[in-house]
């Protein structure tokens, strides 16, 4: 564990027992709420883990390395960031995801293309007609 790892421990530690002390019950309270939350996302993120090892395992990093190599760097950023915006993943999957393309052979530039617009853009997100003002 590098030394900023264990300073936001010990920061969040802090914090913690002082929002203790200042109130024990909201503490509890929102810790619950929190847990509730993390309980009902917890299956979409199994599943998207689910996908991106089995697309990783598809896709062998050969095969991506072979891609990038002959790829425009341009046209791949572009592709990079279309891909990225199709879909809306967490960052805290997407930065795992797009380490591993990076590990892979992808450059940084289209990896920081697709992951700007992987935790961004989300079409998936935008109000469909009807949707906008109800």
């Amino acid at each position: 564990m590098d030394i900023f790892t264990k300073i936001l421990w010990i920061i969040t530690v802090i914090a913690f027992i002082i929002s203790i002390i200042k109130d024990k019950d909201r503490t509890f309270a929102s810790m619950k709420r929190a847990k509730n939350m993390m309980g009902n996302m917890a299956g979409e993120i199994v599943g998207i883990l689910f996908l991106i090892g089995l697309i990783l395992t598809f896709i062998p990093p050969e095969t991506i390395q072979e891609f990038a190599a002959k790829s425009n760097s341009l046209v791949l950023t572009i592709v990079s960031a279309i891909l990225g915006a199709i879909t809306l993943i967490p960052a805290f999957v997407a930065f795992p995801l797009v380490g591993s393309l990076v590990d892979a052979g992808i450059g940084i530039v289209p990896a920081v293309a697709f992951v700007t617009t992987l935790t961004m853009v989300g079409l998936v997100t935008f109000p469909r007609k009807g949707d906008l003002w109800n």
